[in-house]
C-alpha cells in the first residue's frame, strides 16, 4: 500500500510538507502543493481518516445544523458551505432539526458531542447558553449564519437595513403608495427576520414623510404562493391599490408579479415590485432585489471555522462573540420603474 513516504519521494518534498498539503494547511507553497497532489494521484495514495483522527484527535468533519433544508435559503447556504469545506479537505454532516425539540436535544447533547465533528456551523438558529457551553468545553468552534449569537462568532445581514433600502429604492422612483408583503408570524424564527424587515419598511416611510396604510401591509409565508395570494388581495381594488410593493423575499416577489399580471396590470408600468434575497430566478422574472449573497455566506462561515481549526492556536478554539455584518447589494432590474404620471 502506498504511504506518505512514497508520495514525498515522488514529489521531492518532506513528509511534513506532504501532510500539510494533503490536509489543506496554509503553510505550503502553491507549487509544492501541486507537486504533492500530482504525486498522490499518480501513486493512487488515499489518506487514512482513522490514522488522521488518532494522530490529531480531529475528524476533519464539520457539522451543519439548520431548522430544515428544503427551502432555497437553507439549501443555498448548505451548498456554499459544502463547496468550501470540500475544497479545504473537510467532510460535511448535516443535522436537520425539523424533527422537533427532542431531535435538537439529541443533536447537541449526543451526536455533535461524540467527537463526530470538529466544529459546528448553524443556520438561522440561535444556540442556547447551555448548548454553547458544551461546545466551548469540548473546544469545538461554532459559527452562526442568519443572525447574531451572544457569545459566539456569527454572520448576519442587516435585515432592518435591507427592508429600509428596498423601500427607499421605490421612494426614489417617485412612489408614494408603497405596500409590503412581510413574513407571517409563523415564519418568525430565532432571529425575527420578518419583523426586522418590516421595521425597515416603516422607517423608510417615516423618513420620507409617507403615511403607513394598513391595507397595504400583508403577511404571508416566504413562498411564491404566499406572495401571489397576498398581492392578489392588495391589488384587487384599483381605487385603493398601491403603485409599488416590497416583498420580504424574492419568491414572494415572483408571486406578486404573477398576481399583478393575472389582474391585467403591467409590471412595472402599473405596479413596481422589489424582493429580497438574490434568488437565481430573479433574472428570469426581471425582479429587482436586495441581494444578500446567500451562498457566499455559507462559504465564508465554513472557511471561518476551518481557519480557526487550522490556526495552530488552541485559544482560537474558544467561542467568542464576534459579529460579521454581511454586505447587501441593490440589484435593479425591470420590475421597478418610475411611477407613471398617467
Amino acid at each position: 500500500m502506498v504511504g506518505i513516504v512514497e508520495v514525498a519521494q515522488r514529489a521531492g518534498v518532506s513528509t511534513a510538507t506532504v501532510s500539510r498539503a494533503l490536509n489543506g494547511k496554509s503553510h505550503v507553497s502553491a507549487r509544492a502543493r501541486e507537486r504533492v497532489l500530482k504525486a498522490a494521484q499518480e501513486l493512487g495514495y488515499v489518506a487514512s481518516s482513522s490514522a488522521y483522527t488518532l494522530a490529531t484527535g480531529r475528524s476533519k468533519n464539520i457539522g451543519v445544523v439548520m431548522p430544515f433544508a428544503a427551502t432555497w435559503f437553507f439549501s443555498t447556504v448548505l451548498e456554499g458551505a459544502a463547496n468550501a469545506l470540500v475544497n479545504r479537505g473537510y467532510d460535511v454532516t448535516l443535522y436537520n432539526l425539523s424533527g422537533g425539540s427532542g431531535h435538537r436535544k439529541r443533536v447537541f447533547e449526543d451526536l455533535v458531542l461524540r467527537k463526530r465533528v470538529d466544529g459546528v456551523l448553524t443556520v438561522a438558529l440561535k444556540v442556547s447558553d447551555e448548548e454553547l457551553k458544551r461546545l466551548t468545553d469540548l473546544k469545538k468552534p461554532i459559527v452562526g449564519i442568519g443572525g447574531p449569537i451572544p457569545g459566539a462568532r456569527s454572520i448576519s445581514i442587516d435585515d432592518e437595513g435591507a427592508g429600509r433600502l428596498a423601500t427607499q429604492h421605490l421612494i426614489s422612483l417617485g412612489h408614494t403608495k408603497i405596500g409590503m408583503i412581510a413574513g407571517n408570524p409563523a415564519s418568525e424564527m430565532d432571529f425575527h427576520q420578518p419583523y426586522l424587515r418590516k421595521t425597515g419598511y416603516h422607517e423608510a416611510l417615516l423618513d420620507a414623510n409617507l403615511d403607513f396604510v394598513p391595507q397595504w401591509m400583508a403577511e404571508a409565508d416566504f413562498t411564491v404562493a404566499g406572495g401571489y395570494h397576498a398581492a392578489k388581495q392588495m391589488l384587487g381594488d384599483p381605487r385603493s391599490a398601491p403603485t409599488a410593493i416590497f416583498c420580504a423575499s424574492d419568491e414572494m416577489g415572483y408571486g406578486a408579479i404573477q398576481a399583478a399580471r393575472d389582474l391585467g396590470l403591467r409590471v412595472p408600468q402599473d405596479i413596481s415590485v422589489i424582493g429580497l434575497d438574490g434568488h437565481p430566478l430573479g433574472m428570469f422574472y426581471g425582479l429587482s432585489t436586495i441581494d444578500q449573497k446567500t451562498a457566499e455566506q455559507g462559504e465564508h462561515g465554513a472557511n471561518w471555522i476551518v481557519d480557526i481549526l487550522e490556526s495552530g492556536d488552541d485559544k482560537q478554539l474558544a467561542n467568542i462573540e464576534q459579529l460579521t455584518t454581511w454586505p447587501i447589494d441593490l440589484t435593479v432590474r425591470s420590475s421597478t420603474a418610475r411611477q407613471s404620471k398617467t
